[in-house]
């Protein structure tokens, strides 16, 4: 139904499933991408307007992601992050890990399912400025729609197979850097667990 509503409405139907699919609605943002791309190969559509709508769609999806962080994230966090263990010294510690290295994730994040629905909130709670957000997420969005549509364009009649076995491979790339994470993340509390000062 929703390839049916793209090729019904066109460049408008790509840009709003984009947005919508970035901002957390559950899209499968590859398969529209390269369904795209498989347009552009028929030749219903233009392939250079269908980047530019496909890009334009993930730049508002992630910046409406950004802005919802930047205005109510930061609000939640420092009422009822305490419940949770987030203090504002650990905060304090996020934001500057963020605006040192954060900025880098934001454009091979829009590769990994998941991890691109979260990364632009993450930065708006952090408050990274949206100078640099906007520098690094947009250059990725344009990036990673343009290599999904090209792959339709490219893949031709078989872009659905080919993004069936994209889409199973990058949802198992992301479990994979959740349970890292976790990983990381548990090591370091049992660390400051067994750590002298927290013997004390």
């Amino acid at each position: 139904m929703l390839l049916h509503w793209i090729v019904e409405f066109g460049y408008p139907g790509i840009f709003a499933a984009l947005l919508l699919g970035i901002f957390g609605a559950p899209i499968p943002d590859e398969v529209v991408l390269s369904f795209a791309g498989y347009l552009a190969f028929e030749g219903t559509q233009q392939l250079h307007f269908a980047i530019l709508a496909a890009s334009l769609g993930s730049v508002c999806g992630i910046s409406l992601s950004y802005a919802v962080g930047r205005s109510f994230g930061l609000f939640f966090v420092e009422r009822y992050g305490r419940f949770v263990g987030i203090t504002p010294e650990r905060l304090g510690r996020a934001h500057n890990w963020f605006g040192r290295y954060g900025k880098w994730t934001l454009l091979p994040g829009f590769f990994i399912p998941g991890v691109r629905h979260l990364i632009a909130y993450l930065a708006g709670t952090s408050r990274l400025k949206y100078s640099t957000f906007s520098l690094f997420a947009y250059a990725g969005g344009f990036l990673w729609t343009t290599t999904f549509i090209l792959l339709g364009y490219y893949m031709g009649k078989d872009w659905h197979q080919m993004s069936a076995l994209l889409h199973k491979h990058l949802r198992l790339g992301a479990a994979i850097v959740v349970l890292v994470f976790l990983a990381w993340f548990l090591i370091r509390w049992l660390l400051r667990r067994n750590s002298p000062q927290s013997a004390q």
